[in-house]
């Protein structure tokens, strides 16, 4: 097992001098994930070597999470230079794979989810940067960066980032003051804990933004089904639990719409750009679910410059095949 340097000093200085350390399945970063027992003892190292990873932002935005009672894993020793963090184990009851074992239980889960959204949202929202414009289209940028030259397609990119600032301006400013967005909130980052709570990971990229960037994360999951019934019926649990949101949920709705279109062209291009540039090809078979979601989204009527750009520039056959065919 290739273990990260300087391991065994870490563990020791923290208490873990003879523990057994079990390789775990990595993500679509440089980070990697240990198992670590002694005894009776359980946790979590995670590996995120320096100069490709910062563990700062992890800590940070975990820290802030636990200090506002949402239950992020509890930090027992940090290694900021070697980028070796020690934390807790959430166990192995990951919503997605549970999920598959457990399918009855959807709905529950589901809600169990949106609660604890709905509960970070009522917080103040972290010291974190802003999801602002630039960040968006930065974003946005990723479809025709990756995606449109894997494909072989030349497209209008100066019409494709004229669509996006007209559709994006409307929510700018009804993100403010906004909320912690963690980003990656979906199916295989949130945990199953006892007692139905909610173990929040992969959280280190967390914003201030828009409360349906988290929502869309989680309804519509690049790696896993939602139908479009669960979809409606947990953005409706989260409107009833939001002071107001029944009254402006056209207008949330349609900002959910927006993000969903601007996540989804995002994930788009990171999964080509996984395949391109790092290797990666198995995120390709993810693109089909991803772009049939976009093209729902594309359907709103508050993305018709973005739907127009999509029409005059992404040929027939590509749509047709939900972006799939790459490879």
């Amino acid at each position: 097992m290739n273990v990260p340097a300087g391991i065994e000093e870490f563990l020791s200085r923290a208490g873990w001098p003879d523990a057994e350390m079990e390789p775990l399945a990595g993500d679509a970063s440089f980070r990697r994930y240990f198992r670590v027992r002694d005894g009776d003892r359980q946790a979590m190292l995670m590996d995120a070597p320096p100069p490709q990873e910062d563990t700062e932002p992890f800590l940070r935005v975990g820290h802030w999470l636990a200090e506002h009672g949402h239950r992020a894993p509890q930090i027992f020793a940090e290694d900021r230079q070697r980028g070796l963090i020690l934390l807790e184990d959430f166990g192995q009851d990951r919503m997605r794979e549970w999920l598959e074992l457990n399918p009855e239980a959807e709905l529950a889960t589901y809600g169990s989810a949106i609660d604890a959204l709905v509960k970070l949202h009522v917080s103040p929202p972290g010291p974190f940067d802003r999801y602002d414009m630039d960040a968006y289209q930065r974003e946005t940028w990723l479809f025709p960066e990756w995606y449109c030259p894997a494909a072989g397609i030349e497209v209008d990119t100066d019409a494709y980032v004229a669509a996006w600032q007209e559709v994006l301006a409307p929510l700018i400013e009804r993100q403010k003051p906004g909320v912690t967005v963690l980003r990656d909130y979906h199916a295989e980052n949130i945990m199953l804990l006892e007692g139905g709570e909610q173990g929040l990971i992969d959280f280190q990229d967390a914003l201030v933004g828009h409360p349906a960037y988290d929502l869309v994360s989680l309804l519509q999951d690049a790696r896993r089904d939602v139908s479009p019934q669960l979809e409606r019926a947990m953005l409706g649990r989260y409107l009833a639990q939001i002071e107001g949101g029944s009254s402006d949920a056209a207008e949330f709705q349609a900002d959910y719409a927006r993000l969903g279109a601007q996540r989804n062209a995002k994930i788009v291009g990171i999964f080509a750009r996984l395949w391109k540039r790092d290797g990666k090809p198995r995120y390709l078979a993810f693109i089909p679910r991803v772009w049939e979601a976009l093209e729902r989204d594309l359907a709103h009527p508050a993305l018709e410059p973005v739907a127009q750009w999509f029409d005059a520039n992404i040929p027939a056959e590509i749509r047709e095949r939900r972006g799939g065919g790459l490879g």
